[in-house]
């Protein structure tokens, strides 16, 4: 089975089309976790596996993927790296599809090595083993196809999947994606074009790829228009919550029959329980609850837009 038909076989079993993002920023590690442990590196990432697990088991079978954000792994060093192998390992544990938002592109061959590490195998005592072995990896495209390339051909190989940065979230994303090409075309657009020839020959039994595509929920007008040219792209959709992404905007993502889209939320999920809505109902302690209460949110408000389509 295609791995985007996993997805949404995953989103459809759920009735979920979110993904809790996990950032391990150790301000966000509530006291009650943090006193547990010493203030050096070591404790530190305990800290926050304790936090982080917590949180995959409070949502694990109400929301189908997790997207661990290698950057808040990386800032912690060789600790930090052996924290994010772990929580890979955990979530595989736990059923859900696991994104891995490292955002890579490069070269030719330091893509290979990109790829080889999230999505491909390496020779291991003269076996074929994956190293961090998820399911998606997020990619930069904007070194051209040859940075792309060898992600496409380890997403055939070995059943694997990218999500492509075509329009993203961030406040200064035109300044370059928006930019107009001499045929008129804005550069997203062409980027989409090239999603579309990349992901064809990894279509799956929804009408969706395996090489799909990151549209930021903080540009509606784009969304909808992106949707139009990406039909078979489902789309990794960031910017909901924390960035102000509405849930009747997000919906503009999804297609008739409710799929095409899975969104993420980090920050909203994570620090629920510093939240108004939730944090007099859960005391600090009760953190992963009120994680659980929002995540139920999160779904029946997407749910709901998505349903007026």
């Amino acid at each position: 089975m295609k791995t985007i038909d996993r997805l949404i076989e995953k989103i459809k079993q759920t009735n979920n089309p979110t993904v809790i993002g996990i950032d391990t920023r150790y301000d966000m590690v509530p006291d009650c976790v943090k006193n547990k442990y010493s203030k050096d590196i070591d404790g530190m990432c305990k800290a926050m596996l304790e936090y982080c697990k917590a949180l995959i088991d409070a949502t694990c079978d109400i929301i189908p993927a997790v997207k661990l954000q290698s950057a808040y792994f990386e800032m912690y060093g060789i600790e930090g790296i052996k924290l994010y192998k772990e929580l890979i390992d955990y979530s595989r544990e736990k059923e859900m599809i696991v994104m891995a938002d490292v955002k890579r592109g490069d070269i030719g061959s330091t893509s290979a090595g990109y790829s080889k590490a999230y999505l491909g195998k390496n020779i291991i005592n003269e076996k074929e083993e994956g190293i961090f072995d998820v399911d998606f990896a997020t990619v930069n495209p904007y070194m051209g196809s040859d940075c792309v390339n060898p992600f496409v051909e380890d997403c055939k190989k070995y059943e694997k999947g990218i999500f492509v940065l075509v329009k993203t979230s961030n406040k200064s994303s035109g300044e370059l994606q928006d930019l107009k090409l001499k045929d008129g075309k804005t550069v997203y657009e062409k980027v989409a074009e090239l999603v579309n020839s990349w992901g064809k020959d990894l279509v799956g039994e929804y009408g969706y790829s395996s090489i799909s595509a990151v549209v930021g929920a903080t540009y509606p007008k784009q969304l909808k228009e992106l949707r139009a040219l990406m039909p078979n792209a489902y789309f990794l959709i960031p910017g909901y919550g924390a960035q102000g992404g509405k849930a009747e905007d997000i919906a503009l993502g999804f297609d008739k029959n409710g799929l095409g889209g899975i969104v993420n939320a980090t920050r909203s999920l994570m620090c629920a329980y510093k939240s108004d809505m939730w944090k007099d109902k859960f005391g600090e302690e009760e953190y992963f609850k009120a994680t659980r209460a929002e995540a139920i949110r999160m779904r029946d408000e997407l749910n709901s837009a998505i349903s007026k389509i």
